[in-house]
């Protein structure tokens, strides 16, 4: 895991390396082990580096074959490359280093741009072709690692955040009302390709973007997920037993492919203590796993350190307990909020920050539950869609799960940024994509390959590689992800939901922890916005910067301060953090730009 930049010109201008070492600079805490700068004709590409897999020189980056004609920088980890490295070798490929970086590489020479459908990981690349003059862009199926870019009619910059984009310079910052309108809708999430500028754009899940000399651009998706089932229809016993298999599979590959040691991120909840039993069942010994948890508030406890002690317990793990008091909490928020590519409303986006902070003092890589909901049906929404039988499956969402109805929006925000139900229209699209059996696969499938991608995931990986961490969740190993699609979703509902999860789980896990009724990283003081939190908030979107903005409407915003616990939205989030949030970080990453 590391950070990547560069700048490819098409306008006959040179890239500028003040320009590239700027970028990379702003990406130094994803990869605190080095640093590399190639320039050659019309490219620059830079590279921070996080030294997990052949931790020697010779994986250095940007990685170059000057008998191939080809550079690379790579962000990510390939799980299957000892088995392509073999066959490649056996294809008469030579190999100079031990590492995933020059299997990408000597991958593309084999099969070019189709080499990413045989890549299993996570995974942004860019790949310079000096004999054909071409850059190209990829990223992982689920869009687990990130991948931004700028351009213009002479040249395209990309990098993994928003933030190195911006310390080059030249970028549009004004705010996209489309985009707009879906961070307010759905939780913060903005769907690639856009971001909340209009100058910045996010390279989907599972696609390629090659360039050619002249600036022109051939977009390709290469993978799509099908929730269809099977053939030969399985029962509960081989569907369980399949799922374990699988998740088996999906948990060692991310244990083995790691030159240093591996520990799990565990919440207590069903999901990350999972892993840690799946782990221990392949016999994994001295297994460190960690839990943060903070303040109780009157309404909901801020920890759920009984249940991870006891998974801890139970297989003796070397445990890690971290209790973050409130006035850390929003202490390190700014920090907190630094870190995120684009603005994330979600309560744990501060935890994961904190917990990072702690765990990064004692290893490099956690493996996390994130996706096991989305994959498996564990959300207490998705019953609730499932039984609605009136209205089109817009309709049925949009009832359980948008956080403002479209005339919400339009009284919350300035006439200025007013359109249509842009967000309506993304997710009736995606919900009417072809080879989904029944309603819940649609919503199953667009919050595995949509919605998680900008919410959990992007956070995970923000919070973690804030502190030269990197998370790996097995949850959404594409091939996992690919099996579990296939299974009714009564079967995902069942139990109050994963329930293929926990029959996995009976017999490796105490029946308290399976049985529980499910709960969220819990952080309270963004939810029940009062005292210390709510000065905070109410200093934000009283500052003359946001007035100045006139991004929100004032009679909105003065009736969210006014009863700042009134008003959440249909999970549950605080209105009042959500436009706090937005403010703030728009005064911290395009103001200061």
């Amino acid at each position: 895991m590391c950070g990547i930049a560069g700048e490819f010109r098409f306008d006959g201008a040179p890239p500028s390396r003040a320009r590239l070492e700027k970028m990379v600079l702003k990406l130094a805490r994803r990869g605190p082990d080095g640093e590399g700068l190639h320039l050659e004709g019309p490219v620059a590409l830079g590279h921070r580096r996080l030294a997990i897999i052949d931790l020697s020189e010779r994986s250095r980056q940007p990685m170059l074959d000057v008998t191939l004609g080809l550079a690379l920088v790579f962000n990510g980890t390939i799980y299957n490359y000892p088995q392509l490295r073999a066959e490649l070798i056996g294809k008469g490929h030579n190999f100079h280093s031990d590492g995933d970086t020059e299997v990408i590489q000597r991958a593309y020479a084999e099969w070019g741009e189709d080499c990413v459908d045989r890549l299993h990981g996570a995974f942004a690349f860019a790949l310079w072709d000096s004999r054909t003059q071409t850059l190209l862009l990829a990223r992982d199926r689920l869009g687990i690692k990130p991948l931004y870019f700028t351009q213009d009619g002479g040249s395209i910059r990309f990098a993994s955040t928003p933030q190195a984009l911006l310390a080059g310079g030249e970028v549009d910052t004004r705010i996209d009302p489309i985009a707009l309108h879906h961070h307010f809708t759905l939780h913060a999430v903005v769907p690639a390709p856009r971001t909340l500028m209009t100058g910045i754009r996010k390279l989907p899940p599972a696609t390629t973007l090659r360039i050619d000399i002249r600036g022109q651009h051939q977009p390709r998706t290469y993978w799509k997920l099908q929730a269809r089932r099977p053939e030969k229809a399985l029962n509960e016993a081989e569907w369980t037993e399949a799922i374990h298999t699988a998740l088996r599979a999906a948990v060692k590959k991310r244990l083995l492919i790691a030159d240093v040691k591996v520990g799990v991120l565990l919440s207590g909840g069903l999901d990350s203590s999972l892993l840690v039993a799946l782990l221990a069942e392949q016999g994994v010994n001295d297994l460190m796993t960690f839990s943060v948890g903070f303040e109780d508030h009157p309404e909901e406890r801020g920890n759920e350190f009984e249940y991870s002690d006891a998974v801890a317990e139970h297989y003796a793990t070397r445990h890690h307990q971290f209790h973050i008091p409130n006035d850390q909490v929003l202490a390190r928020l700014p920090e907190a909020v630094e870190q995120m590519a684009e603005p994330m409303v979600g309560q744990d986006a501060v935890a994961f920050y904190l917990l990072s902070e702690q765990v990064s003092r004692n290893v490099k890589v956690v493996q996390s539950g994130q996706g096991a909901d989305e994959v498996f049906g564990g959300y207490y929404w998705y019953p609730r869609m499932h039984e609605e039988t009136e209205g089109t499956p817009l309709e049925r969402f949009r009832r359980h799960y948008f956080d403002r109805d479209h005339a919400e929006f339009q009284d919350m925000i300035s006439p200025e940024y007013h359109g249509a139900d842009y967000t309506a229209e993304t997710i009736a699209a995606r919900l009417g994509e072809p080879n989904a059996d029944t309603f819940l696969d649609q919503v199953l499938r667009m919050d595995t390959t949509m919605l998680i991608t900008d919410d959990p995931v992007k956070r995970v990986d923000n919070m973690t590689m804030a502190w030269g961490l990197e998370a790996r969740v097995p949850f959404l190993d594409h091939e996992l992800v690919e099996l579990a699609a296939c299974m009714p979703p009564e079967l995902k509902l069942a139990s109050g939901g994963k329930h293929i999860l926990k029959n996995i789980a009976r017999g490796l896990l105490p029946d308290a922890v399976i049985d529980r009724r499910k709960g969220y990283f819990p952080m309270p003081a963004l939810k029940y916005v009062r005292g210390e939190f709510y000065d905070f908030m109410a200093d934000i979107l009283n500052s003359q910067a946001c007035r100045n903005r006139h991004l929100f409407q004032r009679p909105y915003v003065d009736k969210l301060l006014a009863e700042p616990e009134q008003h959440h939205t249909r999970i549950q989030g605080s209105k009042l953090w959500h436009l706090a949030l937005l403010e703030f970080w728009l005064q911290m990453h395009l103001d200061q730009a």
